[in-house]
């Protein structure tokens, strides 16, 4: 009698433990290639993503390879790979893209094959391609497309500000948008 307990328990525990390894597979599988959580942290992208702010994101994008100018997407630091980057996509391969967009003489540069360039929306306090320049595709992870935390600031992302939006113009206007 004690022993058919004892082998009852056991089952059950082997059941749990079987049902926490098949979830535990799944929600690594799903963090892994299809989507994510994000904790960002730094000024960089303020005001549309401030410090503690909770993003999910996509994977798909990426490797489809149909991220674009405007998108905001997580990359590995081009100059510290253990971090992180969360950056605004201001061209694509072949893109003309302006370096100092609030400069009187613009300085410009083109983007190279198999590259992003990535700026903050804060471009006064951010590190970003006008500093290390254009980043691997390879480097890119996912596509932000939706903010969770804080609630009262939880939705789709808005809009880059208008001094991003002079530069995402910079393209049109200089004759960027190359091949792609």
């Amino acid at each position: 009698m004690f022993s058919s307990r004892l082998r009852a328990a056991a089952w059950k525990a082997a059941a749990v433990v079987g049902y926490a390894v098949q979830y535990g597979c799944i929600a690594h599988c799903t963090l892994e290639y299809a989507a994510d959580f994000i904790v960002c942290s730094g000024p960089s992208m303020e005001p549309t993503i401030h410090t503690q702010d909770i993003l999910i994101t996509e994977k798909f994008s990426v490797m489809l390879k149909t991220v674009d100018v405007g998108d905001v997407v997580i990359a590995r630091s081009p100059t510290n790979p253990n971090i992180f980057i969360c950056k605004r996509v201001a061209g694509m391969e072949g893109d003309k893209v302006c370096l100092n967009p609030g400069s009187f003489i613009k300085k410009y540069r083109w983007v190279p094959r198999g590259h992003v360039w990535l700026v903050g929306d804060n471009m006064a306090n951010s590190s970003d391609s006008r500093v290390y320049g254009a980043v691997p595709y390879a480097l890119l992870r996912s596509k932000v497309v939706f903010k969770v935390w804080p609630p009262g600031d939880s939705g789709s992302l808005r809009g880059p500000p208008q001094e991003m939006l002079q530069v995402l113009r910079t393209l049109k206007d200089t004759g960027g948008s190359g091949a792609r």
